[in-house]
């Protein structure tokens, strides 16, 4: 489906996930349209502004339009994301950015959505982005399935990433990990709106048993049940990057990862978000 309004014009990519947004710089930037763009971030979970290439300044000015700006931990507007250690000191932390996940497991407020921007790209093959929606997977879900999972809660664990990239890291290095935290979370997200979402992801440790010893099979296989589930191509959406691509995506009702890449390819994006408006719930 197509529609368009006055300089903003919308395409579906696919039925479940993801919208194509085409307007130029100065009427994304005047905030005209900035409670549509809310609203279809919202239904469609990923929005992408093909080759708009906002400067650093225009980027950080588009997300002021949506909602409230949320600087990084150190207090810096633009987040360069890149696995090479030159670019970016944290290049390891991103490490488990290759594994399907939420931002914000460890805040009792996750952030509402980030903006990513491609700078540059190293191999055009590799470092895509795929996305999911959990909206979707929810709803979909049979009803034997929705009664089976509601009320149950994962904890979630930072540290929890790392036996992904490295099966057998240093005490030193799981230490730093688990100093991040951990964090009991519904497995079964109700918002504020009363739609409901799956809270899943490489921080998901494992079911938590309230009524006795937690059966560790059973609860690693319905979460990677889940995982699956919510991953399939119905419900996902993978972006190959242009210089100067933008896409926002909701965290409260999607996952993300990137595709492998090579941390030396020259391959750089930069991200600002939004607050989050709601916990955990």
């Amino acid at each position: 489906m197509t529609t368009s309004t006055t300089a903003l014009e919308t395409r579906d990519i696919k039925p479940r996930i993801g919208t194509e947004i085409r307007a130029d710089k100065a009427t994304l930037l005047s905030g005209e349209h900035a409670g549509r763009i809310r609203e279809l971030l919202e239904q469609r979970g990923v929005l992408v502004f093909p080759q708009i290439g906002f400067t650093d300044d225009e980027q950080i000015a588009f997300t002021e339009t949506l909602g409230t700006f949320a600087p990084e931990h150190a207090g810096e507007k633009l987040y360069k994301v890149s696995l090479d250690t030159e670019v970016n000191k944290q290049a390891d932390y991103l490490k488990g950015s290759l594994y399907w996940h939420i931002d914000g497991t460890m805040n009792e407020v996750p952030i509402l959505a980030s903006l990513l921007q491609s700078v540059a790209l190293g191999n055009p093959e590799e470092g895509d982005t795929e996305f999911c929606n959990t909206y979707a997977a929810y709803d979909d879900l049979s009803d034997e399935d929705k009664a089976e999972i509601e009320g149950l809660r994962v904890m979630h664990s930072a540290w929890n990433t790392m036996f992904y990239y490295d099966p057998e890291p240093s005490a030193k290095a799981l230490r730093r990990m688990m100093a991040i935290g951990d964090r009991e979370l519904p497995l079964v997200w109700t918002h504020q709106s009363g739609r409901k979402s799956l809270v899943l992801g490489a921080t998901a440790r494992h079911i938590v048993d309230a009524d006795g010893p937690i059966d560790f099979r059973k609860s690693a296989e319905l979460l990677v049940r889940l995982r699956d589930w919510a991953t399939q191509p119905d419900f996902t959406y993978r972006h190959k990057w242009t210089v100067g691509d933008l896409v926002i995506w909701d965290n409260t009702g999607t996952m993300h990862r990137a595709t492998p890449y090579d941390p030396t390819s020259g391959r750089l994006l930069q991200r600002t978000k939004l607050e989050g408006e709601e916990p955990f719930a």
